[in-house]
């Protein structure tokens, strides 16, 4: 549970980059699959749901990090309050 509040707080303070805000929700995903794993060791191995969830944060990160190399394209810079003029 450390973990992901430190990610949790690493998040809310380096809110001006965008791949550091990245990188800290990765970070939040590896706490929460981590805890998640331990929780269901307890339950006769069954690890079929955290390969799930494995997969659908690897795909929430690539999706992520196309998003910030299309920003990065357009804007030239990873700054996230020069995105205000997308909304």
């Amino acid at each position: 549970m450390v973990m992901y509040y430190m990610g949790i707080l690493s998040f809310s303070l380096k809110r001006k980059h965008l791949l550091l805000m990245l990188l800290s929700l990765e970070f939040i995903v590896v706490s929460l699959y981590f805890n998640m794993f331990i929780y269901l060791s307890y339950f006769n191995y069954e690890y079929y749901f955290s390969m799930i969830f494995l997969t659908m944060s690897v795909c929430e990160g690539a999706l992520g990090l196309s998003i910030l190399v299309s920003l990065i394209r357009t804007h030239g810079n990873d700054y996230f309050q020069t995105f205000n003029v997308l909304w």
